[in-house]
């Protein structure tokens, strides 16, 4: 089962460390992700929250407006998705993602899509 791990932390959390410490951590991130070999499907880190637009549709109208979705004191920074048999194994990579020291993994298991068949 695949499950998204998406990476919440203060947008300045990365980058107000001093720089060696910041080497370190993203060295971190990719042994961690060698590490996962084929269990890693995939990730990215996202950039700041000021580069967001939200679009919304009501009434039929579309509403675009600049930055995130919710003012809140942690972001969404970036998210890893992993192929995994168990919830537990999917925890456990939250578990040595970098950013859960100071900040939170939300672990979401992806629902499954049928493949479309043609009527």
């Amino acid at each position: 089962m695949q499950y998204l791990l998406l990476l919440y932390t203060g947008e300045d959390d990365f980058w107000n460390r001093p720089e060696d410490e910041r080497k370190a951590v993203t060295r971190e991130y990719m042994d961690l992700i060698d590490d996962l070999k084929d269990t890693y499907v995939g990730g990215a880190p996202l950039q700041p929250t000021s580069t967001a637009t939200t679009m919304r549709v009501r009434d039929d109208e579309q509403v675009v407006t600049d930055g995130p979705f919710a003012e809140t004191k942690e972001q969404l920074g970036g998210y890893f998705l992993v192929d995994v048999d168990s919830i537990d194994e999917a925890l456990e990579i939250a578990a040595r993602i970098p950013a859960a020291r100071w900040g939170s993994v939300e672990v979401r298991p992806l629902a499954p899509v049928p493949a479309r068949t043609e009527v």
